[in-house]
């Protein structure tokens, strides 16, 4: 009689390693978040508390009725962790938690094989306005209009690691607060933590960008993984 009962261990262990998570790790992510904003792909980064700079971002779909991962990375964020993204004020190298939608892409090398996204060329022209008393607060501009101050702005063309390819997070973004932050990215890793954007290894922003469809309303949710800015409030 033991052989079977031991036989029959072998296969459950089996099964559950086979499977990536075992049986009492819950469902997955997204059916765990208070919104999911609606679409069928989601971008997570989820760090382990406000004060850590490291994470993972996970992207995931919908495939009939189930989220499934599609693909995971090591994040990298602000260089002073993450802050509520209700209540974070520009210059703090937070990166805001929340979710958001993510209007579209852009980079300095041309947009990987397959990409769909709506995906922005950067010349050097290019700046992303944080001036706060400027009318392009928080917007692409090009040319660099006189009322945003170039040292109150990036530009875009010089942050050849970082912008080579990002997707732009939604935060604060279709109807700017001023000092609440500007130009929010998920982007390839520079050479640490970031001054409040979401960063990925180039291989991995490269998947992102030609898995992403616009018809299919990606969002990302940032956050951490208990506490008042857990990922599952957003």
């Amino acid at each position: 009689m033991r052989r079977p009962l031991l036989t029959l261990a072998v296969l459950l262990t089996l099964a559950t390693g086979s499977l990536g998570a075992g049986p009492f790790d819950g469902p997955p992510l997204p059916y765990r978040l208070a919104d999911t904003g609606g679409g069928s792909q989601l971008i997570t980064a989820e760090a382990p508390e406000t004060a850590a700079t490291t994470g993972t971002v996970t992207w995931w779909e919908r495939r009939g009725h189930r989220w499934v991962k599609a693909g995971s990375a090591p994040a990298r964020f602000g260089a002073k962790g993450l802050a509520e993204g209700r209540g974070r004020e520009q210059g703090t190298s937070t990166t805001p938690t929340g979710l958001y939608d993510l209007p579209y892409a852009f980079g300095i090398e041309e947009a990987p094989a397959g990409t769909t996204y709506p995906y922005r060329k950067v010349n050097e022209g290019s700046w992303w306005c944080q001036d706060n008393a400027s009318r392009a607060y928080n917007r692409w501009v090009e040319p660099r209009p006189a009322d945003c101050r170039a040292d109150e702005a990036e530009h875009l063309v010089t942050y050849g690691t970082q912008y080579a390819r990002a997707l732009v997070i939604g935060f604060n973004y279709e109807r700017p607060v001023r000092g609440r932050g500007a130009g929010i990215f998920l982007h390839v890793n520079g050479r640490g933590a970031t001054a409040g954007c979401v960063s990925v290894p180039a291989d991995a922003m490269a998947r992102i960008l030609a898995w992403a469809e616009p018809g299919r309303r990606p969002h990302i949710a940032v956050g951490t993984s208990s506490g008042p800015t857990a990922i599952t409030r957003y």
